[in-house]
């Protein structure tokens, strides 16, 4: 029961890789006043891009920064629609989210004629996993060598990454000047405009340290955790991001704690699948599947009407003259 526990929380952490990188970026930009439902679309153009890259050159690093470009042009398309413009917030995302998942298989079978997907990258162009000093070693410890070495070593670097960049994040946002102007421009942007402070600029930038990191949530999924680029791989994970960060009440810590909630779900119904129980038997594969999503749902209604978004989110700032 150790072993299957560890191990358990050994794919939770992998699984949630790449919802903790959205979910940070979402935040991020949610804090700066810009709501970012296009999450989904810029994680899962940085991922065709990463793998693309990777497959033609044999460079998981050139994937990964040609990803983070592609993810931050999103992220400028939807600052100028909602920034420059005041268009809708919600509108713009979803329509990233749309024309990536139909243009990103079109430009994959384009160039690879495999139905939209990239062909399987080697060892030598993935992130692959990453041994820590003596896990092999202290593997034989009881309890301290498996939670060693199969629970903490054999991530990938972007894995490590992830959970390094949380409390980063949450320095810069609250112990940072840019962090405390970021904060301000999501609850008072008339303040910040009062005091000389570009309100367009700091929310351009919020929106574009949303693109670098969905740039490394979407290259996580197809050159780390996965080993190419398959249609609508993604699979909702942005908007189980934007759950997860509401549920986090807008802070990084919180947000990490509900990506890894949602995340260990995910791993306990891929654990699940052809399990057959006493008295029900097998449960269908499509019952287990939805389970994260649903306690989504459940999550959300129960504790959604209890917190509070920042006061300009989502709202356009037009300067009054």
């Amino acid at each position: 029961m150790f072993m299957t526990l560890i191990l358990l929380l050994d794919s939770t952490l992998r699984v949630a890789t790449p919802l903790v990188l959205a979910a940070m970026a979402g935040l991020c930009s949610e804090r700066g006043g810009v709501v970012d439902i296009g999450l989904e679309g810029k994680m899962l153009g940085a991922a065709f891009v990463s793998a693309t890259v990777a497959s033609m050159t044999g460079s998981p690093w050139l994937g990964l920064l040609t990803g983070i470009a592609a993810s931050i042009l999103l992220a400028l398309v939807h600052g100028f629609a909602s920034i420059t413009h005041n268009g809708n917030q919600v509108v713009s995302g979803m329509a990233i989210n749309i024309v990536v998942a139909g243009l990103a298989p079109t430009i994959g079978n384009a160039i690879f004629h495999m139905n939209g997907d990239t062909p399987a990258l080697s060892n030598a162009a993935r992130f692959t996993a990453i041994e820590l000093p003596g896990a092999a070693a202290l593997k034989s410890v009881p309890v301290l060598g498996p939670i060693y070495s199969e629970l903490l070593s054999g991530h990938n670097l972007l894995t490590y990454l992830a959970f390094v960049l949380v409390p980063l994040i949450s320095w810069m946002l609250y112990k940072t000047r840019f962090g405390l102007r970021l904060r301000a421009v999501g609850e008072n942007p008339e303040a910040v405009d009062t005091a000389g402070i570009s309100v367009q600029w700091l929310r351009y930038r919020a929106v574009m340290i949303a693109g670098v990191l969905c740039g490394f949530a979407g290259a996580s999924l197809s050159t780390a955790l996965g080993a190419s680029f398959i249609r609508d791989m993604t699979a909702g994970k942005g908007y189980l991001a934007l759950a997860a960060m509401i549920f986090g009440k807008w802070r990084p810590r919180t947000t990490l704690l509900a990506c890894l909630l949602f995340a260990f779900t995910d791993a306990v119904q891929a654990r699940l699948q052809g399990v057959s129980l006493p008295v029900v038997g097998e449960i269908p594969v499509q019952f287990i599947i939805m389970l994260p999503y649903v306690m989504t749902v459940f999550l959300l209604a129960g504790f959604v009407g209890r917190v509070v978004a920042p006061k300009a989110d989502g709202e356009p700032y037009v300067k009054e003259h």
